[in-house]
C-alpha cells in the first residue's frame, strides 16, 4: 500500500512545496485535486505537466491519483439537463484522464458532489452514461476511472458502494471501478468499514481507499479506528493507494497532514511486527 496526501489539505503552499513537505512527513504520493493547479486544469501545456510531474520526482514522491476532479472549470455538470453542459463536462474529464496519465498518475476518483445533483431519472441515467462515455478514454490511458459514493448530504446520485458497483457491472470497463471513502462509509453503509472491505474487495470492483473520520477530520482525530481498517486491507490483499482526505482541518492543514500519516504509519508498522 501507497500511503498518498490530498493536495489540497495544503494547498496554501506552491505544488514544489508540497511535495517536499508530503514527502518529508512519510507520505509516499500526493492525490491531486486538479483546481489547485489553476482554473482550466485540463488544459495545462506539457511543460506544465512536465514540470509538476518533475516536482514530485524530484522530491522523492509519486503522483499517485487525481479526484474531486469537476470543480474547475466552473459550469460542469454529469446530470445536467442540458446537453450542451453535458458535453463541455465530458471533454472535460477526458481531458483529466490525460492530464491524470501525464503526470504518472494511476487513478481519477470522481466525487465532485457539487457537479452531480439530480432531480429526476433522467439526470441519473445522464450520469450513469458520463461514466460509460469516459471508459474509452481511461482504457487508452492507462488509468483506472472511480465512481466514488458520497453522502446523501453531499449528492443524491450513488451513495453506497453497492450503488456504485451496480454502474461500474453496467459499463462493464476494466477502466472503471468503484473504490471506498471512509467518512461517507460510516454515514452511508450498513456494515462496518473492515466488513465493508472484507464484502466488497474480493468483487475486484474497488480500486482506491480515502481515509477520514465520520467526523471528518483526519484519520485518528476522531473515534474511528482505523487499525480495522489497514488489517481488512492486509487481508484482502490491496496493494494500491490510501489516500488521506480530510475535510475540517485541525488545527491547520499542515498539522492535520503531520497527525495523519503518523498514525496511520504507527499503524503499520504495529501491524508488521510478529
Amino acid at each position: 500500500m501507497r500511503i498518498a496526501l490530498c493536495n489540497e489539505v495544503i494547498r496554501d503552499k506552491p505544488f514544489e512545496a508540497q511535495c517536499v513537505f508530503a514527502a518529508a512527513l512519510g507520505y509516499d504520493a500526493l492525490e491531486v485535486a486538479p483546481f489547485t493547479l489553476g482554473d482550466r486544469p485540463d488544459e495545462l501545456d506539457r511543460a506544465t505537466r512536465q514540470k509538476l510531474r518533475r516536482a514530485a520526482a524530484d522530491a522523492g514522491i509519486a503522483i499517485a491519483s487525481l479526484h474531486w476532479l469537476l470543480v474547475a472549470p466552473a459550469g460542469l455538470s454529469i446530470t445536467s439537463a442540458d446537453a450542451a453542459v453535458r458535453e463541455r463536462t465530458l471533454e472535460t474529464m477526458r481531458r483529466l484522464i490525460d492530464l491524470c496519465a501525464d503526470l504518472g498518475g494511476a487513478v481519477l476518483v470522481h466525487g465532485s458532489p457539487a457537479q452531480r445533483h439530480v432531480s429526476g431519472d433522467d439526470d441519473r441515467a445522464h450520469g450513469v452514461d458520463a461514466f460509460a462515455s469516459v471508459a474509452a478514454a481511461a482504457e487508452a490511458a492507462g488509468v483506472t476511472y472511480c465512481i466514488e459514493p458520497l453522502a446523501r448530504e453531499e449528492t443524491e446520485f450513488v451513495n453506497t458502494v453497492a450503488e456504485a458497483a451496480d454502474i461500474v457491472r453496467q459499463i462493464g470497463s476494466p477502466a472503471v471501478k468503484t473504490m471506498i471513502d471512509c467518512c461517507a462509509a460510516g454515514h452511508e453503509e450498513a456494515l462496518s468499514l473492515p466488513d465493508l472491505i472484507d464484502r466488497w474487495m474480493p468483487s475486484g470492483l474497488i480500486a482506491h481507499i480515502q481515509v477520514n473520520d465520520t467526523n471528518r477530520r483526519g484519520p485518528g482525530q476522531g473515534e474511528d479506528l482505523f487499525a480495522p481498517v489497514f488489517a481488512a486491507l492486509r487481508r484482502n490483499g490491496y496493494t494500491g493507494t490510501v489516500a488521506v482526505e480530510p475535510f475540517d482541518y485541525q488545527p491547520d492543514g499542515a498539522a492535520s497532514a503531520a497527525r495523519a500519516i503518523g498514525y496511520i504509519r504507527g499503524i503499520l508498522e504495529a501491524q508488521s511486527t510478529p
